[in-house]
């Protein structure tokens, strides 16, 4: 399936057409039937080290949108679950499809940059990292949508994400208590993370980003002295993502986000992705476009 994003003529501005393509597979998996009811009372399994195995593909379940389940698309359609919202129609310019757009609970920024803000969101066809590919960083990519864990280390997996990414990255993040190298502080799309265990529950301490990317459509942009915790709870064959982001340059306060709920995937195949290049940007020269999506 391809979908051309940034279409329009508003402008002499340089636009851009994003072209999507996206695999059966995930088609299938974003329109198809909602999984059965998860279990957060399963047995929970260890490693050999007492810590609860993160292993496995996870999927959505719940949260972000004021806790709905997955099924945020502009249109209903005779093949996709009950739970679609038919109100999602009454929008052109897609801000139902974006979690950060229809969630109230957003980051609240310093008077001194809600003018950049406001511009950024007006042209979010333009100005928005995903619309040339660039990876969403942290914490937009999300909870992962696959995990390998060993008793020193975690390697998370993901799959693109936001309606628009569709492009996986990973991560390779220690979990034997180190603390931050101040020698070490490249900046990074995904930060520079450091896994600690606070009893049961995963915590990775993420800083050291380039302030290229946003955490969430409607120029929601952050400085490089972002920090990001990131926290992992299993409760059965459920997960729970916790995400606390601090800025003390553009935030008033720490940024809580909305807790995201994914199960685990009975599916042997459930995560897996064929490559990253599979989203490609042509410059136009006489297309710009005011969309915002």
């Amino acid at each position: 399936m391809a979908r051309y994003l940034g279409l329009g003529a508003r402008g002499p501005m340089v636009g851009l057409i994003v072209v999507i393509l996206l695999s059966g597979a995930s088609v299938a998996a974003q329109f198809g039937p909602p999984p059965p009811p998860a279990d957060p009372n399963a047995p929970v399994p260890k490693l050999a080290n007492g810590k609860p195995d993160l292993s496995g593909s996870w999927q959505a379940v719940a949260g972000g949108q004021q806790g709905s389940g997955g099924d945020m698309f502009r249109r209903c359609t005779p093949f996709q679950s009950k739970n679609c919202m038919e109100w999602t129609n009454q929008s052109e310019d897609w801000p139902f499809m974006s979690a950060t757009r229809l969630d109230q609970r957003q980051p609240l920024y310093k008077p001194e940059h809600w003018d950049k803000m406001i511009e950024l969101d007006q042209w979010t066809n333009k100005y928005d990292p995903v619309m040339t590919c660039q990876p969403l960083g942290v914490p937009r990519e999300g909870p992962p949508r696959r995990i390998y864990q060993t008793d020193r280390d975690e390697t998370l997996i993901y799959t693109g994400g936001d309606a628009g990414g569709g492009y996986g990255e990973f991560r390779i993040i220690p979990t034997d208590g180190r603390k931050h190298d101040p020698k070490r502080l490249d900046t990074t799309f995904l930060g520079y993370t450091v896994g600690n265990w606070e009893g049961d529950t995963l915590a990775l301490d993420s800083i050291s980003f380039v302030d290229s990317t946003w955490i969430g459509r409607g120029g929601l942009i952050h400085s490089d002295s972002m920090r990001v915790v990131e926290k992992f709870t299993r409760q059965g064959d459920v997960l729970l993502y916790d995400v606390t982001v601090e800025d003390p340059i553009m935030f008033v306060e720490p940024y809580v986000m909305p807790t995201r709920v994914v199960r685990r995937s009975a599916n042997p195949d459930g995560g897996l992705i064929r490559e990253r290049g599979n989203c490609e940007v042509y410059e136009e020269g006489n297309i710009s476009s005011q969309i915002r999506h």
